[in-house]
């Protein structure tokens, strides 16, 4: 009896936190949640500029490589998420962005009822306690998630603002309001200059009910089958293979990367490559692992004469870190709460377009390579990204075992459609850089690149651009008569009795925005939906 639970969650990230908590509310429902990572007790998940070095620590970080990607050169992209709980929302950028509400809209339009903005709008407002807007038409207040504006940016953040107005792009007060489109200070995911992941925001007030189970280090290998119902997970716990029962559902909250894995470990999926790995087929799903979709970025640096613009190596930016150690210790403030991506933008390359297809993220440092390459000095930097690429890849199995990487194929650049646009956004970057009010802080860019020069950029794109870190659609929602679909507008896995998938892989279409805000809210969804269910 001590492993049999009503519910299951597989995946303590983003969503599954949500979903777990929120299911555990009911002392009546005994749920437990397994991550394959560990605690989240760690420091440098707490400060919020933890997460700058965080990705050189492997067991908070899954350093996952694409396979080689024609349409940047032959280069293997890096593709890192978050192994301990609370998942990349403990080692991301804490940009609280939710997308565009038509995002939403076309999401119910492809079939999907209850998915339109009016209907989600009142699970974002669920989970939030915005310290930016309190309660109003578009936030709430008193939710699990902290949201704030930064305590103490940057002033190069603000001249960055002051940029985009001076060419062209006007201040939005709320990009997750009634007008996404325009240039914005951060809204972030933290509490009192700490960061506020899914796990904090979720699991730690639930963790004290008796009815929670949390396993952490406990890698779920497979689902377990009676008939064509899943009974449970089997899953690695303390070194050893055990199986852990679910009376109700499981639901599978792994990723866009680890829920179609588990999946087509567990014998749903497109069935050739199952069989050519040695696994039974269950149920034949082909759109399992497919749909893939991630946001391309271009990450374009500059050198600084200055050193009070954001972070950088030398004496200079020893000391302020040395200080801002101890000045976050004793009052929480300082550059410590910094996220980095303090200030950003959406706009349209084509006034012809009914959303904005660009989002710019302005950098308090150089970030070359996913900060893996370091350069001496100071600087900063733009992340241009393009925000409904056409693009579409896929997740395959290389083994049988899930602790094996899955191969990550996103076929960057391969629709025709996609790099032209980018191009056009990191044109629209560069006019913003040269304005005025940056003078002070741009110095030479680390490679030049020229606005009239359209083959240049994109020859640096496909040396250099790589993702922002958001995939989605492996498990894509959609009515049983689409071929491609996985779930249901329920998200309940086709053909498949007691088995959910509820994160970010589920989204048909990835939203015109960061991707950690709707993937709570998807969690937050999925948990009522479970309670609706007749038992």
């Amino acid at each position: 009896m001590a492993h049999e639970f009503d519910c299951i969650v597989v995946g303590a990230g983003s969503a599954g936190c949500a979903v777990a908590a929120r299911l555990s509310e009911d002392p009546q429902c005994r749920v437990a949640l397994l991550e394959a990572g560990g605690s989240d007790a760690s420091v440098l998940i707490r400060a919020p500029l933890g997460f700058a070095v965080s990705g050189a620590i492997s067991r908070h970080v899954a350093r996952y490589q694409t396979v080689p990607q024609p349409g940047l050169d032959g280069r293997r992209g890096f593709q890192p998420r978050g192994r301990v709980l609370g998942g990349s929302s403990a080692i991301n950028a804490m940009v609280y962005c939710r997308g565009h509400r038509r995002d939403y809209d076309d999401w119910a339009a492809a079939g999907n009822p209850g998915w339109d903005y009016a209907n989600v709008l009142p699970y974002f407002k669920r989970g939030e306690d915005s310290a930016c807007f309190g309660a109003n038409d578009y936030h709430g207040s008193g939710g699990p998630l902290a949201v704030s504006w930064l305590r103490s940016p940057f002033p190069s953040s603000q001249a960055f603002l002051e940029a985009c107005v001076a060419s062209g792009i006007a201040r939005t007060d709320d990009c997750n309001g009634a007008q996404q489109e325009g240039c914005w200070p951060a809204q972030v995911t933290m509490r009192d200059g700490e960061r506020c992941s899914a796990a904090r925001a979720y699991l730690a007030p639930a963790r004290t009910r008796a009815n929670l189970a949390v396993f952490t280090r406990a890698t779920a290998r497979r689902l377990c089958w009676d008939g064509r119902r899943v009974s449970g997970v089997e899953v690695m716990l303390d070194g050893r293979p055990q199986v852990l029962q679910a009376r109700r559902e499981v639901i599978v909250c792994a990723g866009a990367y680890g829920s179609p894995q588990l999946l087509m470990c567990s014998g749903i999926g497109p069935a050739a490559p199952l069989r050519a790995l040695g696994i039974e087929v269950v149920h034949e799903l082909a759109g399992v692992g497919q749909n893939l979709q991630d946001h391309i970025s271009a990450s374009l640096n500059w050198r600084s004469p200055r050193s009070d613009g954001g972070f950088g190596i030398s004496l200079t930016g020893a000391a302020m870190i040395w200080r801002g150690i101890g000045q976050w210790r004793r009052e929480r403030r300082g550059c410590i709460t910094s996220n980095v991506a303090e200030a950003g933008a959406f706009l349209r390359t084509d006034p012809a377009l009914a959303v904005p297809d660009i989002e710019i993220e302005f950098v308090v440092a150089i970030v070359d390579d996913h900060n893996r390459k370091l350069h001496l000095g100071h600087g900063m930097g733009l992340h241009v990204t393009l925000l409904r690429p056409r693009s579409r890849g896929e997740v395959r199995l290389a083994s049988a075992d899930t602790r094996t990487a899955p191969l990550i194929d996103p076929r960057y650049f391969s629709d025709p459609a996609d790099l032209p646009q980018l191009v056009k956004g990191v044109q629209r970057a560069l006019a913003i850089m040269a304005q005025p009010p940056l003078a002070p802080w741009r110095g030479a860019m680390l490679a030049p690149l020229a606005s009239d020069d359209p083959d240049g950029i994109a020859r640096e794109l496909r040396r250099s651009a790589d993702t922002e870190y958001h995939p989605v659609g492996t498990c894509r929602m959609g009515p049983a008569g689409d071929a491609m679909s996985v779930v249901d507008h329920e998200l309940r896995v086709h053909g498949i009795a007691g088995l959910r998938v509820a994160d970010a892989s589920i989204m048909p279409t990835l939203i015109g925005g960061n991707t950690n805000a709707p993937t709570i809210m998807i969690g937050e969804k999925c948990a009522d939906l479970v309670r609706a269910a007749p038992r």
